[in-house]
């Protein structure tokens, strides 16, 4: 298992602390949930396709679309990440919206949107809407809902279908005639402006996805901006795979899988005069969110390793503080932030992250309350390793030191390791970093060869993850050995009788070894009869000399993958 670990005692005072020169403050939590954490729920779903936060009844409500099956349901938790009911659908649901006062939770399905009410959690209404077959996109936006529909026979077709856009009037959710291909992703502009943004994703085909921004302070909407990437040479072009207004309506945050965040000017699309520092080497964008009061940004991505798949950072870009760094990598955290995976409370005191598994079939809940600051952490010098030479089958210790800016934690900070050999990599767990920032990892290589050993410190909400450091140990064979106990003297008629033990070091062979025996006497050499070691290590070797005089038993094995081979001898005095 390889996870990053959160650390559960940050006190609520960090929350209110203010970063004297760095512009970086925290709003407090509310009194009933005074402690600092990421809380993490592992989801019952396989699949997602909708998050919204609804800050007035502290409740987050989670889609799980279930797509191939006519099922769907929507998971509602509370602020603490506990799980607090769920809404069973008969058929496949996609999108979701909360209305901007709370009340109402708009669910997409198939043929029509639900609605919810959000003090009862019951089912209050429904909307007959244009079949859809590819996964509804729902935003509130302008008073109303907007909604995507395609209408595909397979699947496979919903990447490159045409996708329209639908509004809620009357009592139904009618075309508005806009239409273009693909899986048009929805977002509302920021809260009170009647702006509604549109984006095309890259899967559609289009050699140059745009984005849009609609004025739906009308009876229909009307486009007041788009934007195309890319350069004249097509290079550039949009890869999509979220967006998001920030607090105030003056600018438009994407998260582009090529090019990282862009910051755009909300108006026309234009790149902002400053922009946001780089995503980190490796990390691919999937998702982003501003807090509702105006201060921070959180950017989601894709990455493998010690390598921050979540930033948590000043809204302004311009603020150069570091921006506070998460990694999620293994079982207990998932693997990534998965795209469209990250929301806002309203007063920015909590940060909602869903994160999904390589293979995008598990997912969990993140709640994080940001700490005031974090600080860096380093591996320092090489690792070594003991003992010295490294045998397949037998323990090996690697050793490191890891250091960290910042007062001592309160918990004992953890690494993890993995081993890559020929046969791949291979998980090692967690080692415990002492107060000296000593660790120790323990493994018993199985392979002969090069196996290199990759240490990693993912981070937690006060330590930002670390550069991970990486050791190179080549791993010989266990040593095999043969032990002989034999007479000094023998007779030819009465024979000799020779006991054994066999050991082979390391791990343990698949089936007893058998040995070979070889006597040497004046009339020369020749091979005996093999004999096979017991389950215990022992063996015997009766024989009847030929001649007199001195005879040598020889025993040898030859080893195998893991081991290497072994001889030992024994001579005796013959007489008749």
């Amino acid at each position: 298992m390889n996870t990053a670990h959160r650390s559960r005692r940050l006190a609520a005072t960090l929350l209110t602390a203010v970063l004297a020169g760095t512009g970086l403050s925290v709003a407090a939590a509310p009194a009933a949930h005074a402690a600092a954490e990421d809380a993490v729920a592992k989801l019952p779903i396989s699949s997602y396709s909708g998050l919204a936060v609804d800050s007035v009844h502290q409740r987050i409500y989670i889609a799980d679309q279930h797509e191939g099956q006519y099922v769907g349901t929507v998971l509602v938790y509370n602020f603490q990440g506990q799980k607090v009911t769920s809404f069973q659908h008969e058929n496949t649901v996609s999108g979701l919206a909360l209305s901007e006062d709370s009340t109402t939770l708009y669910v997409g399905e198939r043929g029509r949107v639900v609605t919810y009410d959000t003090d009862t959690l019951q089912q209050n209404g429904a909307y007959g809407a244009a079949y859809d077959t590819c996964g509804r996109q729902l935003a509130f936006a302008g008073g109303t809902v907007w909604s995507t529909d395609a209408y595909v026979f397979q699947p496979y077709q919903c990447a490159t279908a045409s996708t329209g856009l639908d509004m809620l009037t009357n009592g139904t959710l009618s075309r508005t005639g806009w239409n273009d291909v693909g899986r048009l992703q929805l977002a509302p502009g920021a809260r009170g402006q009647n702006r509604l943004l549109m984006g095309q994703p890259k899967e559609s085909g289009a050699a140059d996805p745009f984005l849009a921004s609609f004025d739906v302070s009308g009876t229909t909407p009307v486009r007041n901006a788009s934007r195309r990437f890319a350069d004249t040479d097509g290079k550039g072009a949009l890869d999509l795979k979220d967006m998001a207004a920030n607090a105030d309506g003056s600018k438009v945050a994407v998260a582009d899988a090529t090019a990282g965040t862009r910051l755009l000017n909300a108006g026309d699309l234009s790149n902002a005069p400053d922009q946001y520092q780089a995503l980190p080497a490796g990390a691919n964008a999937t998702a982003v969110a501003f807090s509702g009061d105006g201060k921070y940004l959180a950017r989601g991505a894709q990455a493998t390793g010690s390598t921050p798949d979540l930033l948590v950072q000043s809204a302004d870009p311009t603020d150069a503080t570091p921006p506070l760094e998460f990694a999620f990598e293994g079982s207990l955290d998932g693997g990534s932030v998965t795209p469209r995976g990250l929301a806002w409370s309203q007063d920015g005191a909590r940060l909602f992250a869903i994160t999904q598994s390589a293979g995008g079939t598990e997912y969990w809940l993140h709640v994080i309350q940001p700490p005031a600051a974090q600080y860096d952490t380093r591996f320092t010098g090489d690792l070594t390793h003991s003992p010295a030479q490294a045998v397949a089958g037998e323990p090996l210790a690697v050793r490191g030191r890891l250091e960290w800016d910042g007062p001592a934690p309160a918990e004992p900070l953890k690494v993890t390791a993995v081993r890559k050999d020929a046969t791949g990599t291979h998980q090692l767990g967690t080692a415990t970093v002492k107060d000296d920032g000593t660790f120790t990892v323990l493994d018993e290589p199985d392979l002969v060869g090069e196996a290199t050993y990759t240490v990693s410190f993912l981070g937690d909400l006060t330590h930002r993850p670390a550069t991970d450091l990486t050791h190179t140990v080549t791993v010989g064979k266990a040593a095999g050995s043969i032990a002989l106990t034999a007479p000094a003297q023998a007779t030819m008629s009465g024979g000799v009788h020779i006991t054994g033990t066999f050991t082979a070091h390391g791990k343990t062979l698949s089936e007893r070894a058998t040995l070979t025996v070889q006597r040497t006497d004046r009339l020369g050499t020749g091979t005996l009869s093999s004999v096979t070691v017991a389950a215990d290590g022992t063996f015997t070797i009766d024989d009847l000399p030929r001649t007199r005089r001195s005879v040598t038993y020889t025993v040898s094995w030859p080893g195998d993958d893991l081991h290497t081979g072994s001889t030992a001898s024994a001579t005796v005095n013959v007489t008749r």
